[in-house]
């Protein structure tokens, strides 16, 4: 993985603090209407890794004109709300 997970999951962090105020690691706190668990840097680290490969998969096929699965496009969205990021889509 490319991207420095220890300074992403801090900015995960900040953002967790600014949509959702204090919350405790592994409790759960509502975001977009879904329900959205705080995450540990494991759990962040799996989380984070995941959308990032779903990422570059959805970005390859829609590059090149492929029909995109509509199951890759929910994972996408879950995994962008967990992390609180906008989603590609």
């Amino acid at each position: 993985m490319s991207h420095d997970v220890a300074a992403e999951y801090e900015r995960y962090l900040a953002r967790f603090e600014a949509e959702l105020g204090a919350v405790e690691l592994g409790a759960f706190a509502k975001y977009k209407g879904r329900l959205i668990k705080k995450m540990d840097l494991e759990e962040f680290r799996g989380t984070w890794g995941t959308y990032h490969e779903l990422a570059s998969h959805f970005l390859e096929s829609r590059d090149r004109g492929d029909t995109i699965n509509d199951t890759i496009v929910k994972l996408l969205r879950q995994h962008a709300a967990e992390l609180l990021l906008a989603p590609l889509i």
